[in-house]
């Protein structure tokens, strides 16, 4: 499915292959001979989203730019990358020849290095980045620059590396302060209602 968003429309290099059932939203770029398998999203919103020569985008990966944090965070897809299935890149850049495992995260502002590699499960925070050919172990947290990988039961190290990276800020604008959970989640969510009802005028093409 392709969907013009605030004036622009999806653009595919006839060598590339699009499933019939991926969505394609906005300034999406796919690049000769990628593959956007079942089910993927690739969503510009206020940004754009390039993908690359020879990419696989797997199955049910969500790539989503955004144009309302502190700055514009397109999402960038260097060549010959493989997003694995059910991963969520937001707003960010995968250097050439990376690998996304299934389910991996990739936040806001962040950069994974050429031939580096975010296995099963990992996340990698916002405004991190992941050296060229560094290994993110299955189910691990790693955030910062120079980066730390964390295990999820490290709970008082992962919550102060997130509030020093500045997530809500970088993702959405917000700035309040870390540990007001209420009024900041109100915050985010009235940035993302705002943003998505830009949707309100897309066209399906």
């Amino acid at each position: 499915m392709f969907i013009k968003h605030r004036g622009h429309e999806p653009e595919v290099h006839p060598s590339a292959w699009v499933a019939p059932n991926a969505t394609l939203v906005g300034a999406v770029r796919v690049g000769p001979r990628a593959r956007i398998m079942y089910g993927a999203v690739l969503d510009a919103e206020g940004s754009r989203v390039e993908v690359g020569e020879a990419c696989v985008i797997a199955e049910h990966a969500v790539l989503r730019a955004s144009a309302i944090g502190d700055e514009e965070r397109p999402v960038v897809v260097g060549d010959h990358v493989l997003v694995g299935p059910h991963s969520t890149v937001l707003g960010c850049v995968i250097e050439r020849c990376a690998y996304l495992a299934a389910s991996a995260t990739v936040l806001h502002g962040a950069v994974v290095g050429a031939g580096a590699c975010v296995a099963v499960g990992a996340l990698v925070h916002a405004r991190s980045v992941v050296p060229t050919e560094f290994f993110v172990p299955p189910n691990t947290v790693a955030i910062g620059d120079p980066l730390r990988v964390m295990a999820p039961d490290q709970r008082e190290a992962v919550v102060a590396a997130i509030g020093n990276v500045g997530f809500t800020s970088a993702a959405f604008g917000v700035s309040t302060r870390f540990e007001d959970r209420v009024a900041r989640y109100q915050q985010v969510t009235e940035a993302r209602v705002a943003e998505f009802g830009e949707h309100a005028n897309d066209e399906l093409l």
